[in-house]
């Protein structure tokens, strides 16, 4: 475990020049409610992740639901979801709950959709989007929570999409207030990072990110609005992670294992990030838009990273499980 490594000063100087001395200063509380809303207040900041790069949704369509241009939604509502009708669905941690509102959409398919938050502002976001478009089958409930009323059997569906790693315990969590608000045959529903717990990457992994940086010339590894470049990866302290999210990754080793013991795998496609995560922060910005030179080059760590999950579980995974009570 690394309690503090030199990124973590590299990471601070560049946050502060993106997102502003106030953002560093909001992470000066004990309050740590407070210190993971502030991860989310910025809801205009423009950042450099690889998620927003088209090309790498595109793989991760074609891993998921085996078409590039079909989304994990769309294959949740085409193909996975079908032959459903009248679903109640719970989202925890929803965000601005850009999926849930597409869910929504399908009125036929989903009687009510829920989404909780802690974060008020981008809930607030994600209820004008679903009041501009008409919805009258989605709320949106500003609550922690593990103060949240889970009703047993109450929910056909519960959705997490990039929250299930926010929580501790999670085998606890899984297998109490979920299973329990889940109908006997409910299903749960992830599109999560279940890596390693507070981003302790291995000697291994943080390897072949390090041959992942060194794929990309150095024009295209000029930091997102800075002029210096990015050379090398050296892995996170688990202090910094702590500081600017108490419950980033908090436990999100054992969200496989938990699921696996306690769930009915009904369809589980890993789709990678092991490596992209980590050596495109900062520089996905130059992605997204493509000449024939920047294509090669997401290709090649691609396949990098295609040869890496050979022998290494995917540090991303969606997948469906039926409740086993």
């Amino acid at each position: 475990m690394r309690f503090v490594t030199l990124d973590d000063f590299i990471d601070t100087y560049f946050k502060i020049v993106q997102r502003g001395s106030a953002f560093i200063l909001s992470k000066f509380t004990f309050n740590e409610e407070k210190r993971t809303k502030s991860a989310f207040d910025n809801t205009s900041f423009i950042s450099s992740y690889f998620w927003n790069i088209p090309k790498v949704q595109k793989r991760w369509n074609t891993l998921i639901s085996g078409d590039e241009n079909k989304n994990y939604i769309d294959y949740i509502v085409t193909d996975l979801l079908k032959d459903k009708k009248d679903l109640k669905l719970l989202s925890i941690g929803s965000g601005i709950s850009n999926r849930e509102i597409e869910l929504a959409e399908n009125s036929t398919l989903f009687k009510e959709v829920v989404c909780v938050d802690i974060a008020d502002n981008l809930l607030k976001i994600g209820s004008e989007s679903a009041t501009k478009k008409g919805l009258a089958n989605i709320k949106f409930i500003t609550q922690n929570i593990y103060e949240f009323d889970f009703k047993e059997s109450e929910y056909d569906i519960i959705f997490f999409k990039s929250s299930l790693h926010h929580f501790d315990h999670i085998e606890n969590f899984l297998t109490t207030k979920i299973r329990t608000t889940l109908k006997e045959d409910g299903l749960l529903i992830i599109n999560e990072f279940v890596g390693a717990t507070r981003h302790q990457f291995s000697k291994n992994q943080i390897s072949e990110i390090n041959k992942a940086i060194q794929l990309i010339p150095k024009k295209y590894r000029v930091r997102f609005k800075s002029k210096l470049h990015k050379n090398k990866y050296r892995g996170v302290g688990v202090l910094r992670m702590i500081i600017a999210d108490p419950s980033e990754c908090v436990d999100s080793s054992s969200i496989m294992p938990s699921i696996h013991k306690n769930y009915i795998t009904i369809k589980e496609k890993p789709y990678g990030g092991n490596l992209l995560l980590s050596a495109l922060r900062d520089i996905s910005h130059h992605f997204y838009n493509l000449n024939d030179e920047k294509e090669a080059i997401l290709e090649k760590l691609f396949l990098l990273e295609d040869e890496y999950l050979k022998n290494n579980a995917s540090d991303y995974v969606f997948g469906i499980y039926k409740n086993n009570k």
